[in-house]
Parts: C-alpha cells; structure tokens; sequence
C-alpha cells in the first residue's frame, strides 16, 4: 500500500484543459480508450490521464510494477487481496477489483480478468501515459470492464535512437534493473524493447514467522513494432514474456498456530501477442483491426496443497469508422475467448465465447455541447445475451466543464474473486447456478480551470444486481453465491491544484458510501474494506532539466472489517513521504522515502489468525501497510537523443 509524491501533482484528470494547453496543439494529450482518438478535452466521457513526465515520477519510486502508479489517483484504491504474496487488485470507485479491465493499447494482453498478482508484474518503464475510465465500461470493451477500464498505452519510439537504464535498491532488501531502448529501422518502421529484472527478499517486520513482504524475483521482456505508412496506415505489434518465483507464507523452521508450516508460493509464466492496425478507406472512413492472444500458467503452493492452472484469453476484433461536419461514428465486430483449465480442480474449469457487435457516435450540438452514445451486444456462452449502453454529455462553457454519464454493464463470474486468490480453491465448493453480475453508474463531473488553478467535482454512484460473495458452509468449506439484494455504492470526489511558479501544490478528497446485503445473516453492512473517507496533499518543486523535490500526506479513514477477530473497523492512518531527484545531464540520482511515520496494521493486531477461516486463508484482511517505513534510491542513465 505504498504511495508516493508525484501523481497528485498533476492529477490525473486533465479533462479542463488550461489556456496554454488550449493554445498549444503540440501539448494536447490524444485518448485511445475511448476509440475516438480525440484530444481528452474534448471527450463526452471522463477519461483521466496520466502522461509521460508523471510516469517517470513514479518509476523512481517504484520502478518494479504500476501499483503506485495507480494508488494516488482520487477514487482509484490499491487493495492487497493476498498478505501472503502481496497481491492486490484496482478498486475503482469502491467496486471490488474483478470488475476493472486492465488493457495494454486497447488489448487485454493481461488477461480477460487480469489475477490480482497481475497488477504487480506490470512495469511501467515503457508506458507513454495511462486511461482511466471510470463507471460502467462494457459498452466499450465487454464484461470485463463492469466497472472501468485502465488502458496502459505504450512509448511510441522517437525519430533518433534513445535509451535509458535504471538501477534502484530499498531498504527493505529489493532491487530493480530495467531497461529500455527504441529507435528506427527504416524510414517507417521503428522499434521499441524493454527488458528487466526485479527481486525481493522475504521479510518477518513483526517477528511471527509470517512474511509480511513475500520474497520474489521476476523477468520481463517485450519488443514492440511500429510502422507507419504514407497514406496513414499504421501497423502496431508486440509480444511479451514473463517470468516469476513468488514466496511468502511462513518462513523455513516457522509455523502457524496450528503448529504446521504453511508455505504460500506462486510460479508464474506469461506469454502474449498483440496488433493494432488502422488503414484510410477513401470516401467511407477507417478500419481498424485489433488481435491478441496470451496465455499464463500458475503453479500454487498452499501449504500442503498444489494447484497447478492455465489462464488464456484470445481476442480478434474489427471496425470501421468515420466522419462528416461534428458527427462522428463508428462500428465494429469482436469475439473474446476467455478459458481456464485447472489440473488440480477441474470442476472449476471454464470456457467463455462471446461474439459481439457494437457501435458509437458523437454529436456535436452546439460549439461547446456535444452528445455520445455507445452500445455493445454480447451473447455470451454461459450468460446469454446481454446489451449495454453508455450515454454522455460534454458541456464546455469558458473555463467550466461539465460530464455527465450514463452506463450499464454485466460481469461473468469465475471463481477467482479476492477471496479465492488469496487462499485457492481447495475449500470452495464448485460453481452451481450462479447469475451474471449486472450494473448501472452514473457520474457527473464539474470542472474549472483559469491560470494557475484548477479544480474538479465528482459526483459518482452504482447499483450492481446479483453481486458475487463468499458464503461459509461449514467450518472448513465456502461457496460463492449472488447477493440477495443491491450493492450501492455512492460518493463524490474533489480535486483541487495551484500553480505557483515551479511549485505546485495538489489536495484531494474522497467521500464512498458503499453497502451490500451481508452474505452470512439478514440486513446490510458497509463494503469491508471500502475507507469512506480519503485525503491527500502534495507540493513539488520542478525544474526542467535539473530536478524536483516532492512533500506529501495521504490520510485513509476507517473500514468496516470482516472475519476479522481483533477488531471489526480498521483504525485511520495517515503516511507521509518525501522524494527528491538531482538531474546532472543525463545522469539522474533519486531517493524516495515512503511511508515516514513507519505506520504498520501490526503494530496493533496480529496479522496471523488464531485458527485457519473456512476459506482456507490463514491471515486477516491488509487494511493497512504492512512494509512500515521503506527508503529507495537509486540512479538513471539516458543514451542517445533527449
């Protein structure tokens, strides 16, 4: 649950442009995730943006994955699903993780449902900037994207060589080494490749015997293919490879309270492949073509227990579109495979085909209202038929902004919810009769910039029916069922940014009232693990060309707690953390500090449970940082051009 300075500098919500940025075309941030490839000013749907120079940030302070890439965005949470491994999934908006579709360019090279242990196995040396969809995303990109859709899109290579090395160690025994090269082969033809290899050692910080920092080490590796025509066809490709040994659980000679050592370890292997290509039809429009494959093969070891899976997603996709005057269209057919075959379980094995057709278009109204709608059919293999439609509004008066959207979407359910992959399958009784999860969210954002300011309201909220919850049976068994009534969940957020000179000071906050029905008694409860209140506040000093200097304080208010013995709400905390960069040509030192109060959930409760729950987990829920205080440093060295 780390955080660190630079995110909330420049939030990740551009969607008011500036005057400058008005002014100045060569600054305007172009959108994919949306299809439409527009400037993010001019988008009818929220869409929040994180570019470049923020990304750089944050792979000084965490060079490994995107974790804290995506932590300090308002309404984005970081949540651990697994102390054991350190998993942890994207909750947008206070809905579980499961329902955030995480793309690579557009496609789900990570996955139809990306695992928990996903999220830290992507690095970002390589991104050029990342798209935050917020709400309801199915008309877009199927069942997956329920409840948004983080779409990572790459570096595109520069006209002469580039490359950088980055070298970084903590304080709490880790290293990283990545790299990245890119540059052209002809004269429309470029490359881009990044490599890196990343490890952990395993640390007890509370002396139980129980890593609180599971042990790990990781390589990754993918080149990418540019091309570009002369008439404006574009051709992208790539492939990715994946390597990864993950420990955790207790430690050698240590044992639960039980009195039995339980080892938690996972072996991870991922393959994909992807392409992006777009080619001008003179007289009709566009048509785009969107393929990708990726397979992942899991070995687990819980305690005495084995499971050993495979994970594959296929997606082929095309469309046409067009556009006359301020319309604005497009239209397209996709088929989505995704399966999962288990050699230990295999009662939980599946296979989802979904054939789907799907449509958008824009209106522009008046010069500053323009009207989108999009729909998508799926007729899914398991769920049948479903239709989901978008609906939004962009309203652009003077420096003001106004968004407001409507959506419906479903999920399939797989067995593969928190829970589960914290513990596996071996105490979750096979699937029967579940229902698709299904969704409806609205949001309204007002948004105001002028000069040095900037300011953002969001109101937000979603209904989901028939949500998927973990049951106990017995002492030693669970199943999963569909809630018996409507998950709500209800907030708003507020972001507020000054600019004075080189200094630039940020606060956010966020309200979420989430409720479902309680899976084990009658009534409702508060979503566990869901703070309703959130604050953050950040200043940062920058310099072009010779560093920055960064203060920060993110405040997280109390949760409600579940099978939880110690304590039934979480206590707030808040984590302080500072960092600075020295730039000396294109050598660059950095130091991060995270976490300065050393604030840890087991400097008041045990981690360890007292006797292992019916879903096999042998650990509370993280609702706090479980790492404490963590210093990182490191240095960077850029090749070739700026």
């Amino acid at each position: 649950m780390a955080t660190g300075v630079a995110a909330q500098e420049r939030p990740a919500a551009p969607t008011q442009p500036t005057p400058t940025e008005e002014a100045d075309e060569g600054e305007e941030i172009v959108v994919q995730a949306t299809r439409t490839g527009r400037r993010v000013q001019d988008e009818p749907i929220r869409v929040e943006v994180l570019d470049r120079e923020e990304i750089e940030e944050k792979i000084l302070m965490q060079p490994g994955n995107i974790a804290m890439l995506v932590n300090e965005t308002p309404g984005i949470r970081v949540q651990v699903t697994s102390p054991a491994l350190g998993a942890a999934n994207v909750r947008v908006q206070g809905l579980k993780g499961r329902y955030t579709q995480i793309l690579a360019d557009g496609l789900p090279l990570y996955g139809g449902q990306t695992p928990s242990i996903g999220l830290l196995q992507i690095p970002p040396t390589d991104l050029g900037q990342v798209e935050i969809i917020k709400g309801a995303a199915s008309a877009l990109y199927g069942p997956s994207a329920l409840g948004g859709v983080i779409n990572l899109v790459s570096r595109r290579p520069s006209p002469v060589q580039q490359g950088e090395l980055l070298l970084n160690a903590t304080s709490r025994g880790g290293q990283d080494v990545t790299a990245y090269n890119s540059g052209p082969l002809t004269d429309a033809l470029s490359y881009s490749l990044t490599g890196g290899f990343n490890r952990q050692d395993a640390q007890d910080i509370d002396g139980d015997g129980w890593a609180n920092i599971p042990g790990y080490h990781r390589w990754t590796f993918r080149p990418r293919l540019f091309w570009e025509g002369a008439s404006g066809a574009k051709v992208y490709a790539t492939v990715g490879a994946l390597a990864e040994q993950r420990s955790g659980g207790t430690l050698p000679v240590r044992v639960v309270p039980d009195g039995s050592p339980f080892p938690q370890n996972q072996r991870s292997r991922r393959l994909d492949a992807g392409l992006n290509a777009q080619a001008p039809i003179e007289g009709v429009g566009t048509l785009y073509l969107r393929a990708s494959g990726v397979t992942q093969g899991h070995r687990h070891v819980f305690g005495d227990v084995v499971e050993n899976d495979r994970h594959r997603t296929v997606l082929t996709e095309a469309s046409l579109g067009g556009g006359t005057g301020g319309t604005t269209w497009l239209a397209g057919a996709a088929y989505q495979v995704d399966s999962y075959r288990s050699r230990t379980f295999p009662a939980f094995d599946y296979t989802y085909r979904v054939p789907a057709l799907f449509a958008q278009g824009e209106q522009k109204l008046l010069p500053d209202l323009t009207l989108a709608g999009s729909a998508r059919l799926d007729d899914h293999s398991e769920y049948g038929t479903r239709i989901s439609p978008r609906l939004s509004m962009l309203f652009k008066p003077g420096p003001w902004t106004v968004r407001a959207s409507l959506g419906r979407g479903f999920y399939a359910p797989t067995p593969f919810i928190e829970e589960v992959e914290a513990a596996g399958l071996s105490r979750i009784t096979p699937l029967r009769g579940l229902r698709a999860e299904t969704a409806d969210s609205a949001s309204i954002d007002f948004g105001y910039a002028r000069g040095p300011i900037e300011a953002s309201l969001t109101l937000f909220g979603s209904n989901i029916d028939h949500a998927v919850q973990l049951r106990d049976v017995s002492a030693t068994r669970a199943e999963l069922v569909n809630a018996d009534g409507v998950t709500r969940t209800r907030g708003a957020e507020l972001l507020l940014r000054y600019r004075l000179d080189a200094i630039t000071f940020t606060g956010s906050y966020v309200r979420t009232d989430a409720r479902e029905p309680n899976p084990d008694e009658a009534g409702r409860r508060f979503v566990p693990l869901t703070p309703r209140n959130t604050a953050g506040l950040t200043a940062v000093w920058e310099k072009h060309g010779r560093g920055r200097i960064g203060l920060e304080a993110y405040y997280t208010g109390r949760q409600e707690l579940e099978d939880n013995p110690y304590r039934t709400r979480s206590r707030p905390y808040v984590e302080l953390g500072a960092m600075g960069e020295l730039v000396l040509g294109k050598v660059s030192l950095f130091i991060n500090a995270e976490n300065l109060l050393d604030f840890r959930q087991t400097r008041y409760d045990p981690l360890l449970l007292p006797r292992r729950a019916p879903d096999g987990a042998w650990t509370v829920d993280a609702w706090g940082p479980l790492d404490g205080r963590t210093i990182n440093g490191g240095i960077r060295f850029r090749f070739g051009a700026d």
